[in-house]
């Protein structure tokens, strides 16, 4: 194993260990303008699941993101790193680092170009799990979550 496999394995571990943002938060009410939403998602291949709440400013930007969820460390690992990269970032910017995400999850370990690793931060992490297809969904599950979740609270309709 490489040592950069070996980084990225650690990141992996790391935030399955440590998750950011796990524990569902209340959602504010919508007389303060935000715009909340959330949505469950299920792999049924593996079971691994995922419930996760969005609150969107009337600015149009992330201002929160909590989940709960069990499953795999990929899975669980994967809706924590987003979480870190989303949170404070425009509707605009969340559908971007979600299309580079998915292009990552499709480029079979090779990854992408600089430009779009430096945007996506910690979840290049995930190169090496783009070689497996049965993988894909559950780094794929917590994005899942969150277009969801915007859709769900009319983010997506405003931006």
């Amino acid at each position: 194993m490489s040592t950069l496999e070996q980084m990225y394995q650690q990141v992996i571990l790391d935030h399955a260990k440590h998750p950011v943002g796990r524990g569902l938060v209340d959602l504010p009410s919508a007389d303060h303008g935000h715009l909340a939403g959330e949505s469950h998602q299920v792999n049924p291949t593996c079971g691994d699941e995922v419930t996760l709440r969005v609150d969107v400013t009337p600015e149009g930007a992330v201002a929160g993101v909590s989940w709960e969820g069990q499953g795999c460390s990929i899975s669980q690992a994967s809706v924590s790193v987003m979480t870190s990269l989303v949170e404070g970032a425009s509707i605009a910017e969340v559908a971007r680092l979600d299309r580079m995400f998915h292009d990552l999850m499709s480029s079979r370990g090779k990854g992408l170009d600089d430009d779009a690793e430096d945007a996506l931060g910690d979840a290049t992490a995930f190169t090496g799990v783009s070689q497996y297809p049965a993988r894909i969904k559950c780094a794929l599950l917590g994005w899942a979550a969150l277009k969801d979740s915007l859709a769900r609270s009319g983010a997506l309709a405003t931006s």
